[in-house]
């Protein structure tokens, strides 16, 4: 038994001592009197669900689905934030209390700390500049929004447990894009459904009627999904809006949701945006099957259908670029879920494509983006995060979120196609500075020596110039046979940290693959090594894109972290978002040639701090 597992059974005895006098105990209901910060709840992986309600005054006010432990020590802990019942005597109730699970629920304890806080930030494989939670799962981005010096990140959050599920929106706030504070839960599950996935705004001329005081409201839209838990039993999925008027510190929800009915199955996910052309509110809403709805709204409660659009699946996007920079040739873009996008225009009612369906994401790892409302016009820029789709296995936490990327609409030989490049303030992060020259071209591989920890920022460009033609022989005594042969196995590229980058010059392809995963199954129930053990293999299968050269050149910017590598090629004309375990990997980067010889023009490593310093 580890160290760590022996201290937090040793706190699990201790606690559950303490709880028994510190409160009522009952086979399944007890009460607290909240004054700590913090009610901790323990958690076993492979424990039965059980569904624990929290009332104050016979009110329900959080519903948790979770599996409570039933074990002498928790695999984790998790916790409930009491800032709002201080002063107030709250009961935690759970239905057909398992046996063995009693154990679990006595140790239920007040803290102003919870168990493992001490690791925070520090843990095997927390990813240390792409967010993530401090317990519990993430996944889809919400309402990003900047107001006031402060962006604005919203997400699916479980804060009870590793798996998905209790649907609620998480909140971190930054200055930067990089640095980020977790406020805790911002919008939390009720009587009318869990809390899925949707968009946010500022309003600033306060036509909602939301506003109380001089900060101007922050409006978050979201789907009511009724029936995705046990409260909400017999509803439907329907739009909602929560406001804040304390710079996003705090949301009430709006006391006629919904604001939009049902429509058919589990329509969801609206994102809102302001029209400029037509003075209008716009909203885009997925309904199923592949289709999108558009409405229009004075007052951004009431709301008109104007259009359907058939598109992608689930979580759409609405925002217009200009293209090559030139805002008088401006485009619109819609997508969905998976990162495909139409080019087009929109007239304020209704989206008309100019393309077709146009890739995006060629990783193995992203989900669900969306991009920043409100960004200050003397920036101008339209920045993207989104759901990073990794297991963490063992840890506390589950899946990260994307490092934001810079979005821009560019004409290639393909057509104009949309751009993503990691955002200025990466630089933020840099350490020390590496830059590597080869004289004569590189053969073979090379070490590059000097770098220090698991964290990097890489620019590399690789030049043609040098690199053989396909049918010029290396000797007088290769045939046509041996020439295509050796051309069929000529690549350059990197490795870093077991992640490997390679540029085929047979088929222009761009090759990224990950290391094969090692984990240690044995502490861990067989339902949860085999849902793993299912889903781990995506992340070493290589990923692929067919990449022209740009002016006889191949330039490929990389951002590596514990367990997510995001590859840039073309300077952004290809976006690899990549889960990758490289935690116990060789700490080494190699530039490797398998051609005769292959020039790099530049080849810049920054060693990277951590975004938790």
């Amino acid at each position: 038994m580890s160290l760590l597992r022996n201290q937090i059974a040793l706190v699990f005895i201790v606690l559950f001592c303490c709880t028994l006098n510190a409160s009522q105990l009952t086979s399944s209901s007890r009460e607290f009197n909240c004054s700590k910060k913090y009610l901790n709840l323990p958690v076993s992986y492979d424990a039965p669900m059980n569904v624990l309600d929290l009332t104050v005054d016979g009110k329900r006010m959080r519903q948790m689905q979770m599996r409570l432990s039933n074990q002498t020590e928790p695999d984790y802990w998790v916790y409930l934030e009491l800032k709002e019942f201080h002063g107030k005597i709250v009961k935690l109730t759970v239905e057909d209390l398992n046996e063995g699970v009693d154990k679990g629920f006595a140790a239920i304890f007040q803290g102003n700390t919870f168990p493992g806080q001490d690791k925070l930030y520090k843990e095997k494989l927390r990813p240390q500049f792409h967010y993530t939670t401090k317990r519990g799962w993430v996944n889809d981005t919400n309402g990003l929004v900047y107001y006031d010096g402060e962006y604005h990140m919203f997400y699916q959050h479980n804060p009870y447990g590793w798996p998905w599920g209790n649907m609620t929106w998480g909140h971190a706030v930054s200055k930067d894009l990089v640095f980020w504070e977790e406020l805790g839960d911002a919008i939390h599950p009720d009587q009318y459904g869990t809390i899925f996935s949707g968009g946010a705004v500022v309003d600033h001329k306060n036509v909602s009627g939301f506003q109380a005081g001089k900060e101007k409201p922050i409006l978050c839209f979201y789907t009511y999904a009724g029936g995705a838990n046990p409260w909400s039993k017999g509803e439907k999925f329907t739009q909602a809006v929560a406001y804040s008027n304390d710079r996003g510190r705090t949301f009430t929800k709006y006391e006629d949701n919904p604001i939009i009915g049902h429509i058919r199955g589990a329509s969801r996910d609206p994102k809102v945006i302001w029209h400029e052309p037509t003075k209008k509110w716009v909203m885009v809403l997925y309904v199923e099957e592949n289709e999108m709805d558009f409405f229009t709204s004075d007052d951004l409660k009431e709301w008109t259908k104007t259009s359907r659009l058939k598109s992608f699946h689930e979580c759409p996007e609405l925002f217009e670029l200009p293209v090559d920079g030139n805002k008088q040739n401006m485009k619109w873009i819609t997508y969905g879920a998976s990162g495909e996008y139409y080019i087009g225009s929109f007239d304020g009612e209704a989206f008309k494509p100019e393309t077709e369906e146009i890739k995006f994401n060629y990783g193995n790892a992203f989900y669900a983006s969306q991009t920043f409302s409100d960004i200050p016009e003397e920036d101008g820029r339209r920045i993207m995060m989104g759901w990073g789709t990794v297991p963490l296995p063992g840890m506390p936490f589950n899946q990260l979120i994307t490092f934001p990327v810079e979005l821009s609409l560019r004409s290639t030989d393909k057509g104009v196609r949309m751009f993503a490049e990691p955002v200025r303030e990466i630089e933020k992060l840099h350490k020390k500075k590496h830059r590597f020259t080869f004289d004569n071209g590189v053969t073979g591989t090379k070490i590059l020596k000097g770098v220090q920890g698991d964290l990097l920022h890489i620019k590399a460009e690789f030049s043609m110039d040098e690199i053989i033609n396909e049918n010029e022989a290396v000797d007088e005594e290769e045939d046509e046979d041996d020439i295509k042969e050796r051309h069929a196995l000529m690549s350059f590229g990197l490795v870093i940290n077991g992640f490997k980058i390679s540029y085929h010059l047979q088929n222009n392809e761009l090759v990224c693959l990950g290391p094969d995963h090692r984990f240690d199954f044995d502490d861990y129930s067989d339902a949860f090594r085999r849902s793993l053990q299912n889903e781990l293999p995506r992340f070493s299968i290589p990923h692929k894109a067919e990449l022209e050269p740009e002016n006889g050149k191949i330039f490929i910017e990389i951002l590596v972290d514990r367990t997510f590598v995001e590859v840039f090629a073309n300077h952004g004309n290809y976006y690899f978002p990549m889960g990758a375990y490289l935690v116990g990997q060789p700490s080494e980067i190699k530039v490797f040639s398998k051609a005769r010889k292959t020039k790099v023009n530049q080849l810049e490593v920054y060693e990277l701090k951590s975004m938790w310093e």
